[in-house]
């Protein structure tokens, strides 16, 4: 296996900057230096990126700046003793240790479980120490060499007999030790998530406290046994990602922070745990809810505004795969059956079959043969459409009540397009469903009970009061919004039309993937239902959509071809996937630039999609598929049009993004490129 760290990466007692940000590119530099990383900007961009999501500071003087990187190729380890200290966000103050650790994104286990030891090595005084008084670059290497090679700390979920055996004997004569779990994980997933599991072991053990800890790294996970989780009096969360299988913890005290708080205050965090414990109104693990607690907020959690969020873009992700399917089938049914196949459908695919091909059938079907395929493939098309308020609500509800929540929402979706509240009451009725499943699944009931609660009395009790208010309420109300908004949108022509698309063409550019561009994309597929050859709107509201998504990404392409040496080599890439990407339909294509450059790329962007949304409406394109871009063209009514509006868009947009990286900023790529490599 290649060695993680050589002495031409190791720096000692030099300056290097006096903020993270310097410190982080000269680290980044040498590891390109040693032919470990392709490019120096694209490992920087991402380190630094991690680091301002959460500081990579720890207690003693230390910070462990890390991240995942395409432009890695080996994993590897640089360090830095500092002279002066620099402030990582530690909250006892700068580190003079800092130790950089990249990783490539197809990491194997094993190195990545190497880089997690050398992470866990870092809370031990006598390993520090030993590095800060090493007085050569070949001492820091032979440390770290031996901190690999040592047993690693026994914090994990495989740790529990030592465990348990030594919590038996804790505690005061005649008691029963206090027992608590945890779990700890962060995006990346190498360092703070088994750091923090170590200092909370530790803080633990010193307190007599039994306490085993999931990690959920990328080095992998043992699941906790549930008897285990089953014996706990309480439960600690230090992560900065959603924990997967919170259900596993359904009615235990809950103490919920960052895994950061799990390395800086670990006492504290077990002080709290057993406070909970001993509280029989703490906060608790809903049942069957995937972990939520009965607070809209934690330390360091979401606030209800962030999870509303959340569960809307996790009904809409959820809904997509159907809508875009259904909607491919049924352009295919109309290139075989004839846009008329509507008519016909029901009829063909009931009394017809492969040896009795239909008589009757459109003029324009491709022969009685394709009338019979295109009648098959848009009624299977027209059916998974169907499913799009159901799963839409569904899986709102799932967002905010993970399982129990997903049949109240599957059948308050049913409800809202039996009512005719359409989308906005598939929203309502997920949120509803969603709500109502997670109100109930923190209700303290019999152990004997809470076996039933997720799959039982959760879905009944939801199901009744959500789909009831829909029925009794607030059905007929939300349908009357529908049906004025369609009927609003149908009547739009001429100047009113233009601005619509001009406003979609907006929503579509500026977050690209993100709530902004979902709500748009799924206020245009929801239409489809009831788009026919006498209302064409909704067709020419998808068109819009379709066509002013398609351009971030083919901008950014057109822009990496035009002028090179604007972007990285990260980039360059990233412009070359992007041509498929965009001609697909695919906005997140853009997504690398716009992280890179938000303040040019979203802008530029924005302009560009406008434009292609007004040419759209203008011109009257129709699409009857709500996804595949330029692969769909047979659902496209006016093509050419189509094409000549992305292209005008993605024009202005790449040369806009040129324009503001040339002018709108004080130094050039080149210049960040040319950054001296210290060895």
């Amino acid at each position: 296996m290649t060695q993680l760290i050589t002495t031409e990466l190791v720096d000692l007692d030099q300056n290097l900057g006096s903020t993270p940000e310097a410190v982080i590119r000269h680290l980044a530099s040498k590891v390109a230096a040693t032919g470990r990383a392709t490019e120096v900007e694209g490992l920087f961009a991402d380190a630094y990126a991690r680091e301002q999501k959460t500081a990579t500071g720890i207690p003693g003087g230390i910070a462990i700046p890390h991240c995942r990187s395409a432009a890695v190729t080996e994993p590897t380890l640089a360090m830095a003793r500092l002279d002066p200290k620099v402030d990582f966000g530690a909250k006892d103050g700068p580190a003079d240790l800092v130790f950089f650790i990249a990783a490539p994104d197809g990491a194997d286990q094993a190195h990545l479980k190497l880089l997690s030891k050398l992470a866990r090595s870092l809370i031990k005084k006598d390993f520090t120490a030993a590095l800060r008084n090493a007085s050569s670059n070949e001492e820091i290497v032979a440390l770290v060499d031996g901190a690999l090679a040592d047993k690693p700390a026994a914090s994990a979920a495989d740790a529990a007999p030592a465990a348990a055996a030594g919590a038996a004997t804790a505690g005061a004569p005649g008691t029963a030790p206090k027992r608590i779990v945890a779990v700890t994980a962060c995006p990346t997933g190498i360092a703070h998530t088994y750091m923090a599991a170590d200092s909370l072991v530790a803080a633990a053990k010193e307190m007599g406290v039994d306490l085993q800890v999931e990690t959920q790294g990328s080095s992998g996970a043992k699941p906790l046994d549930p008897a285990v989780i089953a014996a706990a009096d309480a439960v600690i969360f230090a992560v900065d990602v959603d924990v997967r299988g919170k259900e596993r913890f359904a009615g235990k005290p809950v103490i919920t922070a960052p895994v950061k708080r799990g390395i800086d205050e670990p006492g504290k965090m077990v002080q709290e745990a057993l406070a909970a414990a001993a509280d029989p109104n703490s906060r608790r693990v809903a049942a069957g809810s995937g972990g939520s607690t009965e607070d809209t907020s934690t330390a360091g959690g979401e606030h209800i505004g962030q999870k509303l969020k959340k569960a809307l873009l996790t009904g809409v992700s959820y809904m997509i795969p159907f809508v875009a399917g259904g909607g491919l089938l049924i352009a295919l049914g109309f290139l075989l059956g004839g846009y008329l196949i509507t008519d016909f459908a029901d009829t063909i695919v009931t009394t017809n079959n492969l040896f009795n091909l239909p008589t009757e059938y459109p003029d324009n079907a491709v022969g009685p043969l394709g009338a019979y395929l295109g009648a098959v493939l848009f009624k299977i098309g027209a059916l998974s459409m169907g499913f799009l308020v159901p799963a839409l609500a569904g899986y709102i509800a799932y967002g905010i009540a993970d399982r129990p929540g997903i049949a109240p929402g599957f059948v308050a979706g049913a409800v809202a397009g039996f009512t005719g509240a359409g989308f906005l009451g598939g929203i309502v009725g997920g949120l509803l469903a969603g709500y109502i499943a997670y109100v109930i699944g923190t209700w303290e009931v019999p152990r004997w009970l809470r076996g039933l609660m997720p799959v039982v009395i959760i879905p009944l009790l939801a199901s009744i009061v959500a789909s009831g208010l829909l029925f009794l309420v607030l059905g007929a109300p939300i349908a009357a919004i529908t049906t004025g908004l369609n009927s609003w949108l149908s009547g739009m022509t001429g100047a009113s039309a233009v601005v619509l698309g001009v406003i979609l063409g907006l929503m579509m550019c500026f977050d690209l993937g993100g709530p902004v561009n979902k709500v748009a994309y799924s206020f245009a597929v929801a239409g489809l239902g009831t788009a026919t050859l006498a209302n064409q709107a909704p067709w020419q509201i998808m068109a819009a959509v379709m066509a002013a998504g398609m351009v971030p990404p083919l901008a950014m392409a057109l822009a990496t071809t035009l002028d090179k040496k604007r972007f990285t080599a990260t980039e360059h890439e990233n412009g070359k996937a992007a041509w498929l990407l965009g001609a697909s339909f695919i906005s997140e294509g853009a997504i690398p630039f716009a992280a890179a450059d938000p303040l040019r790329v979203i802008p530029a962007s924005m302009l560009g999609g406008a434009i292609t949304g007004g040419i759209t409406m203008a011109a009257g394109v129709g699409s009857k598929a709500p996804h595949g871009g330029v692969f769909v063209f047979f659902a496209i009514d006016n093509f050419f049009m189509f094409l000549l509006a992305i292209a005008v868009g993605t024009v202005v947009t790449a040369f806009s993004v040129l324009a503001l990286k040339r002018w709108a900023t004080k130094k050039s790529v080149d210049t960040v490129e040319q950054v001296p490599v210290t060895v």
